[in-house]
């Protein structure tokens, strides 16, 4: 079961609308190599998981990385979503993905920065221990490469400030495989870190979640389950030198930004105050005003 909280991994900052820069933001939700990719690919290898009880480390390991990807295609969705607000209706179509007005009231799709949809066909999950780990080592990588191209391509605050985050804690995910593989294979990954070869202290947007030590940092995403994921996730980190470490609880994260209604899109309706009314009076019923 999946606990959810109404809150996002980062505060998103205000910045003016891009529907362009909103495209190319698309390719790190829906991409071969986007969040709805690692969010699928690790959520199926948990479920088919065999021998959870005797291989409980693995298995707590992809587990608990599948829960903190859902919130990344949170983030990912609040910060596309963040930066087609305000924008014309005309301007969308013409500089943007046209979808996103046509289809989904300025809001994300699950797309890449192309508009084809998402696809299952990325989803990969063997059966084979280390064959998956070993997809999902270089699935955090090509990740991390889609990342960089949007953070050196779209200059817009909200997909800076997302980038920068998504890989500080990509970046851990990337370790965790990585450091699994060694455990049950030998082979050293870490010695390609990072890969590409870009630091992410190089990057400002990484700074604030480097200090925290964010890098470091495998979150559990439950107050009792997956707590073996510690016998794996151990060690110094492969480039800093630093002691790896599991926490619970995850940090608290930061309130959804306002998003509010695109009339020219009808979203969330042709007469969005009618809604509201309705809304409200429902709210005072129930005893929430």
């Amino acid at each position: 079961m999946i606990l959810r909280y109404d809150r996002l991994g980062i505060e998103i900052p205000p910045g003016d609308p891009d529907p362009a820069g909103a495209m190319a933001v698309q390719e790190l939700m829906g991409g071969r190599f986007g969040e709805m990719s690692t969010l699928m690919n690790y959520t199926f290898q948990s479920f088919s998981f065999r021998g959870r009880k005797e291989l409980r480390p693995f298995y707590d390991l992809i587990a608990n990385i599948a829960a903190e990807e859902y919130g990344h295609i949170e983030v990912v969705g609040a910060t596309i979503t963040a930066m087609l607000t305000g924008a014309d209706a005309r301007q969308v179509v013409e500089q943007g993905n046209p979808h996103h007005v046509l289809k989904a009231g300025k809001g994300v799709l699950p797309v890449d920065s192309g508009g084809a949809p998402w696809t299952g066909d990325y989803v990969f999950s063997s059966g084979d221990l280390v064959e998956d780990l070993t997809h999902n080592y270089f699935l955090e990588i090509g990740a991390r490469n889609g990342k960089l191209k949007v953070y050196e391509t779209v200059d817009h605050p909200s997909a800076r400030a997302l980038t920068g985050y998504l890989l500080v804690r990509g970046g851990v995910h990337m370790v965790a495989y990585a450091r699994a593989l060694e455990l049950l294979t030998g082979a050293d990954l870490t010695k390609t870190f990072p890969m590409p070869r870009i630091p992410n202290e190089k990057i400002p947007e990484c700074k604030p979640h480097l200090e925290r030590g964010s890098h470091l940092t495998l979150y559990r995403f439950t107050p009792d389950d997956y707590k073996e994921v510690a016998a794996v996730f151990k060690g110094a980190h492969p480039e800093t030198g630093e002691q790896l470490r599991v926490e619970h609880p995850a940090p608290e994260g930061f309130p959804w930004p306002d998003a509010p209604p695109q009339p020219d899109v009808f979203s969330p309706g042709y007469a969005p105050e009618e809604i509201v009314e309705i809304a409200q009076r429902l709210r005072k019923e129930a005893g929430f005003d």
